[in-house]
């Protein structure tokens, strides 16, 4: 198993996205802040940013069934820090519905919708993609 850029793989990510019931509507044209996990030529996992000013938010997270166990869904999580580290981020936010417990393992603590940034807040997955029920997590990230 290997980590890539998606850039090159976005109909395989979309696949992959609609599979796990994640929203594939709103995704950014280009997968520049995206990375993939790759089996022999298969996407089996996929995890992304989207960048505001100074900020991030981790979206489409996601592991294929027959995958889940086996670290990938860490890999895809340390590589997108390190993306989001390198350009100097200083915070990334996220929402899920099923998954708090894994996020909070990661160090990402439960926060209110209005401790988002606005910037942030302006995203179609705050906005209206994901439910208000939706569980609002932040990690800030450690700068060199």
């Amino acid at each position: 198993m290997q980590i890539e850029k998606a850039e090159t793989y976005r109909a395989n990510v979309i696949a992959l996205l609609a599979a796990e019931k994640l929203p594939t509507d709103d995704l950014p044209q280009t997968l520049e802040n995206f990375v993939i996990a790759l089996q022999d030529e298969d996407v089996i996992g996929v995890a992304g940013l989207e960048i505001y000013d100074s900020y991030c938010l981790l979206r489409s997270v996601a592991v294929s069934a027959a995958y889940r166990g086996k670290g990938i869904a860490s890999r895809l999580l340390d590589t997108i820090e390190k993306l989001a580290a390198a350009r100097q981020l200083r915070e990334i936010y996220l929402l899920t519905e099923t998954a708090p417990e894994y996020f909070s393992k990661k160090e990402y603590q439960k926060i209110t919708r209005a401790q988002v940034p606005a910037e942030v807040q302006q995203s179609t997955e705050f906005s209206h993609v994901c439910p208000q029920s939706a569980i609002v997590m932040k990690k800030t990230l450690k700068t060199a």
